[in-house]
């Protein structure tokens, strides 16, 4: 039994034990045995071949995911200086990009912040959109446009009509603005004195002419307002208000210098309150001119200007040149070559007024 021929026939038994705790040997069947050497070797190849196996597929597991990710759209912020519902400007921004087919949420992103009127919010507002990495901030407005620049110098900032863009210092000049600001600007000077000069023609004898204006407007247009006052022969009163509580005293004031006519210049609080400012005067029995024709139904007696929405819809072009790689210091400010005139009916008959036929005849459209 201890001879080498009975030892390796032992070693081909297994021992096991039955339930009544028998041991029985059993057959097992003969293993070729490896050297240690060779054991040793061909392990770690066979490891390193699983785990390159393993992250071939994975890789191939990850094409499918790779090809179906789905391009980054570009993101566009729109900062306005109005209330959500207070002005057509963010629609007609995304109007006009719509017609150059950038569709929402496929081709193109937005994220819209209004200030509701409040001059005070909009540097908040311009920074969380710098924060969140917009590609391209629009917005309207001397205000809303510091404020975008006081947050940028980087991101472009296209403008949807402001006034005066070169004397404000907002772009270097209209061919070359030189910076990350480009858009749509015109020459408010000449508006606000040609507004003046149509509120006397309509108001024969008129001598003493209210302007309305908010505190933040530029310097430079009050002075211009006072040297086309001189031209054609008035007295101007220019009153400036900083919140819509003092617009109540602004018309106290008007009765009690007793001035014949208004002249409203538009700003972020005065479009916000621009319906109640037509209600006002037309209360106080004074003819008012705006810039826009949305305030002749509350009561504005004229208004003289480029078409906002039109304006508005210019800056999706530059948008759009700006997504595909344009860069705003190259691309030239325009300026609104067409302005309307329209004339309410309806308020001059509320005012007690007969207009003259001139300015009828002038008149691009009359609202009767």
């Amino acid at each position: 039994m201890n001879s080498p021929k009975n030892k390796n026939f032992l070693t081909g038994w297994l021992v096991r034990s039955k339930g009544d705790s028998r041991l029985i040997l059993e057959p097992c069947p003969p293993t070729k045995s490896v050297p240690d050497t060779v054991a040793r070797s061909t392990a770690p190849r066979r490891a390193s071949g699983q785990r390159w196996a393993a992250l071939l597929l994975l890789a191939l597991s990850a094409q499918p995911a790779l090809a179906q990710r789905p391009p980054q759209v570009p993101r566009v912020g729109i900062l306005s200086p109005y209330m959500a519902s207070g002005s057509s400007f963010q629609d007609d921004v995304k109007r006009g990009l719509t017609d150059l087919g950038f569709v929402e949420g496929t081709r193109i992103a937005y994220e819209a912040r209004f200030a509701d009127g409040h001059t005070d919010r909009l540097p908040a507002l311009a920074a969380d959109l710098v924060q969140r990495k917009v590609d391209v901030i629009v917005t309207t407005t001397a205000p809303a446009v510091r404020a975008a620049m006081q947050a940028t110098t980087t991101t472009p900032i296209v403008i949807g009509g402001v006034d005066d863009a070169v004397e404000q210092g907002f772009v270097a000049s209209l061919a070359r603005p030189g910076g990350n600001v480009t858009g749509t600007s015109w020459l408010n000077v000449e508006l606000s004195e040609k507004r003046l000069d149509l509120l006397k023609q309509a108001l024969p004898g008129l001598s003493r002419i209210a302007v309305l204006r908010e505190a933040v407007g530029a310097g430079t247009m009050a002075r211009a307002i006072m040297i086309a006052a001189q031209r054609l022969g008035v007295l101007i009163y220019i009153l400036e208000v900083r919140a819509p509580n003092e617009l109540d005293d602004a018309f106290s004031e008007m009765n009690r210098i007793g001035v014949g006519a208004l002249s409203v210049v538009e700003g972020p609080m005065i479009t916000a309150e621009g319906s109640r400012i037509a209600s006002l005067a037309l209360r106080n029995r004074i003819p008012a001119i705006f810039a826009d024709r949305r305030f002749l139904e509350a009561g504005g007696l004229m208004s003289y200007g480029p078409s906002l929405p039109k304006t508005y819809r210019q800056a999706a072009t530059y948008v759009d040149r700006i997504i595909k790689g344009a860069n705003p210091a190259e691309l030239p400010v325009e300026q609104p070559t067409l302005f309307t005139l329209l004339v309410s009916q309806r308020s001059a008959r509320l005012l007690g007024l007969s207009l003259p036929e001139a300015i009828l005849v002038r008149a691009d459209e009359i609202i009767e």
